[in-house]
Parts: C-alpha cells; structure tokens; sequence
C-alpha cells in the first residue's frame, strides 16, 4: 500500500525542475511533472523492443497472471490513486469520479486478463485446415487524454499487455502526474521496459506517432489531433486506433417519461462534469413534452453538489483547464445572444473557484447554433425542440461525428427502430455513456475508427497470422 504523499514524491520532478501542476479547484501547485524529451523517448522505445520479446515469450498464462496482480496492485494502493486524481484532474472523489475511476482500472485490467481469444478455424473440411491466431504486434504508443486519465489509460494499455505487446504512455500535459503514478505502481509487478511512460509536450507525441520502431498507436482526444496522429503515423505504417471527438445526440420520443428518464439524462450529459467524450451533447426533445423533460432534468440538477473533489459530499468538479473553460463560457454567451434560454447555471461559479462552471441547461436553441454544432465539452447541454422524428433523425446525423448516441422512450421496440437509424458507434436506449468490458466501443465519421474492449479490443492490438494446412 502507498500513501498520496509517498505517491507524488515518487512521480514528482525535483523542486525547480519539471512544471508546474496545479489543482483546478484551488489552484495550489501539487506538484511537479517531469519533462522529457525525444532523445529520452529513443531511449524509451530501444528498451521497450528489447523487453517485448520475452514479455510475449512468456505466454498467456502467465501473461494474465501477471495483469490480475496489477489489479491486486492497483487496488491496495487505490484511495492514493483517488486523491492525486482527484487533485490533478478536479473531479470529485466520490460519484461516479475518482474513486470510480480507480476502481474501473483494477476492474478493466481483470476483465480484459480473463477475456479468451482461441484461434479461429475457418475451413476444416477434411481436406483443407485453416485458422487465424493472434500474435503481438511489437510497441504499442498509448496516448491519452486529461479526462479520464487513468481509465483510458488502462483501456488502452490492459489489452496491449495481454496480447504480449510492449506499451509506451504518453499522458496529456494537463494530467500527467495520475498516469505516471499508476504507471510506477504497475511496473511494482511487470517486468522491466514491457510498459513505460514519457513526460512531455506534443512535439514528443508527434515523434512517438512517427517514430518507426512503434507498430501501434492508440490515440483518446480530439479529432484535429487525430489527424495529426495519422500524418505522422503515414512512414512507419503504424496500426492505428482513433477514439476521437464527438457531439453526442440524445432524442426523447413524446412517449417518454420526463421524470423517470432525468437521472439517466443527467449522468449521461454531466458526468464527470460534462468532460466525457461520450457524453451527451445535444438533447432533441418531442414539442409535447418538451417543457416537462426541461423542468424535470432541472429540478434533479439542482440535487447535485458542486466543489472542492476532496470535499466528501460534492459529486461535481471544476473545468479541467482554462482553455476548456473558456470554450464552455463562450458557447453560453454566445447562446444567450441568440435567444437561449438559461434553465439553470450560464454564468461562472466564481465563489467556488476560478474554473468552475454550475451545470447550464440552454433551451429554445436550433442547429446551427454554436452550443449546438460544437462540442462543449463541459457542463452546457443545449436542448432542442422537435416536431417530427424525421427532423429529428437528420439533425442528429448532421454532424461529422459519431461516437456515440441515444434514444429515450417508454417502447423498446420503438426506440431500437430509431437507434438503427442513427450514425454512431454506439446507441444506447434509455441510458447515455455506459460502458462494458466485453462491448465493444468506437466511433464513425469524425469520431475515429478502430474497436476498444473485449475480443474485439485484443484483436485491434494483435496481428492476425492465417495458418494453412
């Protein structure tokens, strides 16, 4: 077991090296995030080659034993985990956020040992055998985002692990101390070089994209960075798995019930204050029931404490960074002047704190707003009035985009007949972002391509080898 003090000293860059990392809720520097460069991550991919092979060599077996100790690992050292998280990111510790997060790692890490992936036969007709077995594919570049830091993490380095690959991290900028720290305590188990982690900017994570000794890249964030990743990735032909930006639409059919359907609709726009790339991002409402679905995801929103994630009682956080504040307010005001209607929240919670914004329902908005067209990416939920499903329909597939979307009715039969319609990854019915180890999750158009989790997820990390006989 590791305390939070005994956590951050090990990951800390001395005092008056590294930069600064700050807590978004207050503001105090928590520590300091080491700052490495290429020639460092030469260095780190030459010693994760050389740690593939055995690693691979040891066979699934003990692959997965292996991983099952890191959960052991991982989860004795879980409320120290918690608390930097929460520190360094903002999210509170309890709700569905820091604790939770922990806790999904472990739990991932588990899942992902005990999923199976056995050669598939593909012709045995007495005269021909064919199969395909999975083999690792090298060293796979993990880079991820600042809001679920440790969670897509493990998303992306659980399977890479088990199919026998080497793992580089590379964390945002904004987050770095969370992974670097579940990073130490995993390496507490893995042996030497099989997963390692850089520190550093974005010049260092074009150069861990283009580098040609990578087989792999995977890649949680926007979709502009995206593409990036794959111009840089284009020399070395590196696989790619692309979980890219989204603007996730919900439709409520008029047979809905506005208060039995509130929470799945909060949660599903505002965990983890609104900073989820599934998330729900813009709410069609049925003209007949739009001022009752309006009043009753109010009315559960103003149940939900705000503030400080080491406070207890809070269960939402601040604005990660300045920069997505800013995005977040600016689409407010930019509603407001375009005959938004502010159900709750639409002005900074300045008595909380600087990066602080209070859940924000904008009513009375229409496609083409900016609220609407643009990811907030944050506590702002614009909802729209509709007549006719087909309109509906249309505007939900307007968009370049499509990680995810959901569908809200009192009939599952009709809902699932609207859900096939949608262009996006995933629909769910009645519910918005929830995620299952063995579902496979992963976006369409401007979202990204490639699959995460289950068979799926270990097949997207492995090389398929057709064996004839």
């Amino acid at each position: 077991m590791t305390d939070y003090a005994e956590l951050l000293s090990r990951v800390s860059a001395p005092e008056g090296s590294g930069r600064e990392i700050s807590d978004p809720a207050t503001g105090e520097v928590i520590g300091r995030a080491p700052v490495q460069t290429v020639d460092d991550l030469d260095v780190l991919i030459a010693r994760a080659g050389e740690a593939q092979r055995p690693w691979a060599a040891l066979g699934h077996e003990k692959r997965i034993e292996l991983l099952n100790a890191v959960a052991d690992r991982i989860d004795a050292s879980a409320e120290a985990l918690a608390e930097l998280l929460s520190r360094e990111q903002g999210k509170p510790l309890n709700g569905p956020n820091a604790r939770f997060e922990v806790g999904a790692c472990s739990a991932w890490l588990r899942a992902t040992a005990a999923t199976p992936l056995d050669p598939e036969v593909l012709v045995d007709d007495g005269e021909a055998h064919a199969e395909i077995i999975y083999k690792p594919l090298g060293v796979v570049a993990a880079i991820g985002p600042w809001n679920w830091p440790l969670m897509i993490g493990i998303w992306q380095i659980a399977p890479s692990l088990r199919m026998g690959n080497a793992v580089i991290v590379k964390p945002s900028s904004f987050t770095p101390l969370s992974v670097l720290a579940m990073v130490s305590i995993m390496n507490e188990v893995l042996p030497e070089g099989v997963l390692q982690a850089i520190s550093a900017n974005g010049e260092v994570g074009g150069a861990l994209a283009a580098h040609p000794k990578i087989d792999k890249v995977m890649f949680t964030g926007s979709t502009a960075t995206g593409r990036a990743i794959i111009e840089a990735s284009a020399g070395n032909l590196a696989r790619l798995t692309l979980e890219l930006g989204g603007n996730d639409a919900g439709i409520v059919l008029p047979d809905a019930n506005p208060d039995a359907i509130a929470e799945g609709l909060f949660w599903g726009a505002f965990i983890n204050t609104g900073q989820t790339c599934a998330a729900l991002k813009r709410l069609y409402v049925h003209d007949s029931i739009y001022d009752a679905v309006i009043d009753s995801l109010a009315a559960f929103s103003k149940n939900m404490p705000m503030g400080n994630g080491l406070d207890e009682q809070n269960v939402l956080g601040p604005v990660q960074n300045k920069k997505q504040f800013d995005i977040v307010a600016g689409l407010v005001e930019d509603a407001k002047t375009r005959g938004g209607r502010i159900v709750t929240g639409g002005s900074p919670a300045t008595e909380l704190g600087p990066l602080f914004y209070p859940i924000t329902i904008v009513a009375d908005v229409n496609d083409g707003d900016p609220i609407v067209d643009e990811e907030q990416f944050g506590p702002a939920l614009p909802v729209i009035r509709y007549t006719e499903l087909e309109d509906a329909i249309a505007s939900a597939n307007a968009l370049d985009v499509g990680l995810g979307a959901s569908v809200w009715s009192s009939d599952p039969a009709n809902a699932r007949a609207v859900a096939t319609r949608l262009e996006s990854g995933t629909v769910w019915i009645n519910q918005h972002g929830t995620l299952h180890p063995m579902a496979p999750f992963g976006g369409v158009k401007g979202s990204g391509y490639g699959l995460e989790f289950g068979v799926e997820g270990l097949k997207a990390v492995s090389a398929p080898q057709l064996i004839r006989s």
